[in-house]
């Protein structure tokens, strides 16, 4: 195991939650007088990190580009009914300076901020920009050569990804899949300065937290790099970004944890490159859409790679996941992300059931009210996944088998967790039917006669034959989306009593 091991981490929309929170307390309040309640309340869930999300200063000519684009501020009505001007700060990824925005309480604050989560045993994590920067930014006067850069005929024929920034044309920040972005300029990646700028601030950024989380990291690799801005960049360097980024950090900050946002399969990739952990989008992708087989092939990875992924059921790029999955798939997301190898990632406001997802220009959000079922689910299952086995046992995906008239079978998925005596097994029916089948667990040594099945959350115990268990398979039967979270003793008594509603399982 190495000192970087992730087991949870917990996304903060800083501006969001701090308006929320001065509301709540009836004081405004930053990031250094945050009550110790409130960091209390997020220690008490067991998070290994606290991302802090949109901390740092925002653009000023990003607000204005905001305020004249339609779209947005029709969203920012849909969002808040009530919205006002004032409520747009500005992206918390158009970047003017890597300074805590003085709205937050500034370098100060944060300083305070990541003291309370340390004594709570919790990690910082911040974000980390390096495809583009504000319009405003120092660097499009002092250092115009970082730039992907344009021409008059550049802005005449295509005036959406080209502007006009400190009395040069330069190229609008993009993904390569979409238009771009109008509020952010484009960064040469190639260029040898820009890297040495690039490792000069994250090694600013690292002396005030213990995690970067990379936004979009594989527009930054020289191959993709290449085929965005086709031979605008000039040469690709020899060493990759992101190898050449974060080996000096490396070397000033050995325990600094690398997140990649990761997609397009450039997971294995980023890994080489140095990242610790990157996005899980295939298993969301494919629990949204219940792709059951897609789950299967994905999780047949190796374990030592599975436990590079960072699992969830919504970011601040996705739409809350209580708005696009019923109550039951929500809780069979949650109980699969809790329980896979890798990271889970919870997003502030997942457990209490928020429907709204908040552009990230916004400084507050909508009340909305708490689905008290949804919290104390979220509350029950973050207590079980506290128990080592998780971060230190052995991981299995298990084979599950039906019979020639039952092919609901393969709408189960299920995994072991194994340390010493300690045992847990978990299956989930990704499916909107009954599903029912066998599981082959490979219970080493768990002996012979019966064996209890204890239910981790309450109401479902069973006991079970072990040999049969062996030989052919555990039994279950699981209504839609219902799933089984077991602690397996063996045992000679069981204690039977109705499944629990957070279950649905028949």
């Amino acid at each position: 195991m190495t000192s970087n091991k992730l087991r949870s981490i917990y996304e903060i929309n800083t501006w969001v939650w701090l308006s929320d929170l001065s509301r709540k307390w009836n004081t405004a309040i930053d990031l250094s007088s945050v009550p110790a309640a409130e960091w209390d309340n997020i220690a008490n869930y067991g998070f290994d990190a606290v991302w802090l999300m949109g901390i740092w200063e925002r653009s000023p000519a990003g607000i204005a580009v905001a305020n004249h684009n339609n779209n947005l501020l029709d969203e920012f009505r849909r969002t808040l009914p009530d919205f006002a001007v004032e409520d747009n700060v500005g992206s918390a990824y158009c970047i003017r300076r890597y300074v805590v925005d003085g709205h937050l309480g500034g370098p100060a604050a944060l300083s305070v901020a990541r003291a309370e989560l340390a004594k709570r045993g919790i990690r910082l994590i911040l974000d980390f920009v390096a495809n583009h920067v504000a319009p405003d930014s120092p660097w499009v006067t002092e250092h115009p050569e970082y730039f992907i850069a344009g021409s008059e005929q550049d802005l005449r024929n295509d005036p959406g990804s080209y502007l006009r920034a400190g009395g040069r044309i330069l190229a609008a920040g993009r993904d390569p899949n979409f238009p771009a972005w109008p509020d952010v300029l484009q960064l040469n990646a190639f260029h040898p300065g820009l890297r040495a700028a690039m490792v000069e601030t994250l090694l600013n950024i690292a002396s005030q937290c213990d995690g970067v989380r990379c936004d979009m990291a594989e527009l930054l690799l020289n191959e993709v790099f290449s085929r965005t801005w086709q031979g605008r960049a000039g040469q690709a360097p020899e060493i990759d970004y992101w190898r050449g980024v974060i080996s000096p950090l490396r070397n000033a900050h050995p325990g600094l944890i690398f997140l990649a946002e990761a997609y397009w399969g450039m997971e294995q990739k980023l890994q080489e490159e140095g990242f610790d952990f990157f996005y899980d989008k295939h298993l969301y992708d494919e629990l949204r859409s219940a792709d059951v087989a897609g789950v299967r092939r994905h999780l047949s990875a190796p374990a030592a790679y599975q436990e590079k992924f960072v699992r969830f059921l919504e970011n601040h790029d996705e739409p809350r996941s209580a708005s696009v999955f019923s109550p039951a798939k929500e809780r069979a997301g949650g109980t699969a992300i809790a329980t896979l190898p890798g990271v889970a990632l919870f997003h502030e406001g997942q457990f209490e059931g928020r429907r709204v997802r908040v552009p990230v220009f916004l400084r507050r959000r909508p009340e909305e009210p708490v689905d008290q079922p949804l919290q104390m689910f979220y509350e029950e299952l973050l207590q079980a996944v506290k128990d080592p086995i998780f971060r230190h046992g052995e991981w299995l995906l298990c084979e599950i088998t039906g019979w020639p008239d039952n092919h609901s079978a393969e709408n189960l998925v299920a995994w072991r967790w194994v340390m010493g005596e300690d045992r847990r097994l978990v299956v989930i029916n990704l499916s909107q039917g009954e599903a029912a089948g066998r599981v082959h667990a490979r219970w080493d040594g768990l002996g012979s006669g019966q064996c209890r099945l204890v239910g981790v959350f309450p109401g479902t115990n069973y006991l079970r034959d072990i040999d049969e268990m062996e030989s052919v398979g555990l039994y279950v039967q699981l209504g839609p989306w219902g799933f089984h979270f077991f602690e397996v003793h063996p045992s000679s008594a069981a204690v039977q009593s109705t499944p629990s509603a957070a279950q649905k399982t028949s």
